[in-house]
């Protein structure tokens, strides 16, 4: 059955129950119609028995003179409507028999087994003598005399009737099984079609066309409107999926060339430097330590970048496991960016208020690593200071928005652009690829550092900005405990 398809396998299936199904009703028709025509001549012999057995005589009855006339003998039977008639005595001999002439004898029951028909009113089949028909007779006991009336009737007719209506259920269950079949066929072809239609679009799918999905040819409601709704929302995630694949991909390319790049540019100075030592360019000590200087340098922006890159990659992996939470508040780290702000540039005007610049600073409790923590604060001051010419405002705001800890640095700069906007956190991205790049924060990886951090603390950093407006930085983290118990 495997090989053959669902709808030959449905087909023959169905068409197998349609087949047991009227073989069933063939059998309960035909048995119930038998045991009605058996029914029917059982009760015809009984009345016939019955009425005989009770005329009142002196002793068995003397038909011999009616024997003698064939026209009483043809007649009498079909006039009580029993063919043959017998009567037996006390010791169960035959005494005398009545019957129609066109009845051979060899067509009749054997005398022999009349005798063992029991006297109940049961009736009883026989065979023919010659075996050509089966007989039902019924027998009782006379009330005039002392002997037993019995009466039979050929199922010649019965089973003729029987007969023609199995050939008939025959004949009308076999072109009923083809038409239901044919019709069947057509059905089935019908309601699979969607199923083909499902198989067409997989075969696109695998073939490389992922736009491709299922038409919905069937109510909602079906179950092969269930399926293809289903199919569908699997390959759209599946369209999905292979789309940020590519995507990641591309990003991982990208990833790799700017690693490439940034790592390359340490590097060579480090070798530029040793190559000119190893020529003799460089014969005066002060010249040795100047090189030497700049191969520190380089090693010192090499080491931090690297350092920047193995966290990130921790981060990546396991978040939580780089952390060691303490509780805090977020004010000791608004101070702390406000003096080194001014450290950096005493020049530069630095406000410290609530958040989104409204009242003056609150309590921001939060359960954080210090370490982790403080780097993402000094990133984002320090993206700040970078990208803003100096003496530039910038405020720190710091308190609690709807059950989360906040902490701002926004600044009156220049802004950035929506597609700058969009892309600020990405690893190596720099809005503005002329400035110097003088140590791994400086290599468009601070940002993602500190939004990586703030997610691993179940928090995030959001930016809002436009061109000409500034830049704000939020970093907000889940409020939790007492900001007195800090």
């Amino acid at each position: 059955m495997s090989r053959f398809s669902l709808r030959v396998r449905l087909l023959l299936l169905t068409s197998g129950l349609l087949l047991a199904g009227l073989s069933l009703i063939s059998a309960v028709v035909s048995d119930r119609v038998e045991r009605y025509q058996l029914d029917r001549i059982d009760n015809q012999l009984r009345s016939v028995t019955t009425v005989i057995s009770r005329v009142p005589a002196t002793g068995p009855p003397d038909i011999g003179n009616s024997l003698a006339r064939p026209e009483l003998r043809d007649s009498a039977p079909d006039a009580i409507g029993v063919p043959y008639l017998v009567y037996l005595d006390a010791a169960g001999a035959v005494t005398g028999d009545l019957h129609a002439s066109r009845l051979d004898g060899s067509a009749l029951p054997p005398r022999e087994e009349l005798r063992t028909i029991p006297a109940t009113g049961t009736a009883v089949d026989l065979r023919a003598a010659d075996g050509s028909g089966r007989w039902r007779a019924v027998g009782l006991p006379t009330t005039g005399w002392q002997g037993t009336v019995i009466a039979a009737a050929p199922l010649t007719e019965a089973e003729a009737t029987i007969a023609q209506l199995r050939a008939a259920s025959i004949v009308s269950g076999a072109v009923l099984l083809v038409l239901l079949t044919t019709a069947g066929w057509f059905a089935l072809g019908h309601g699979l079609r969607p199923l083909r239609r499902i198989e067409h679009t997989a075969a696109a799918i695998a073939g490389g066309d992922l736009s491709r999905r299922v038409p919905v040819l069937a109510s909602p409601g079906t179950e092969i409107g269930h399926l293809a709704t289903s199919l569908n929302t699997m390959f759209g995630q599946l369209e999905q999926a292979f789309a940020d694949r590519a995507a990641s991909e591309n990003r991982m390319r990208v990833f790799v060339a700017d690693v490439s790049h940034e790592l390359r540019t340490p590097l060579v100075g480090i070798k530029g430097w040793t190559e000119l030592w190893r020529m003799g360019a460089l014969p005066a000590r002060a010249d040795i330590d100047k090189a030497m200087r700049r191969i520190d340098r380089e090693s010192i922006r090499l080491t931090a970048l690297t350092e920047d890159l193995l966290l990130l990659a921790q981060l990546d992996d396991a978040p939580e496991a780089q952390l060691d939470r303490a509780p805090m508040d977020l004010r000791t780290f608004a101070g702390d960016a406000r003096h080194d702000l001014r450290a950096l540039d005493p020049s530069r005007p630095i406000e410290l208020t609530g958040p989104g610049g409204a009242g003056s600073p609150g309590p921001a409790p939060v359960h954080a690593d210090e370490a982790r923590l403080r780097q993402v604060v000094i990133n984002l001051v320090g993206n700040a200071a970078a990208h803003t010419p100096p003496g530039t405002p910038v405020r720190i705001g710091v308190g609690t928005v709807e059950g989360h800890s906040v902490l701002e640095v926004a600044d009156a700069g220049p802004g950035m652009t929506a597609e700058q906007a969009d892309r600020a956190f990405d690893r190596f991205y720099r809005a503005d690829r002329s400035r110097s790049r003088s140590g791994g924060a400086n290599a468009g990886l601070g940002l993602a550092i500190a939004r990586s951090l703030a997610r691993a603390h179940g928090g995030d950093v959001e930016l809002v900005t436009a061109l000409g407006e500034g830049a704000c930085f939020r970093l907000t983290l889940p409020e939790t405990g007492d900001p007195a118990d800090v």
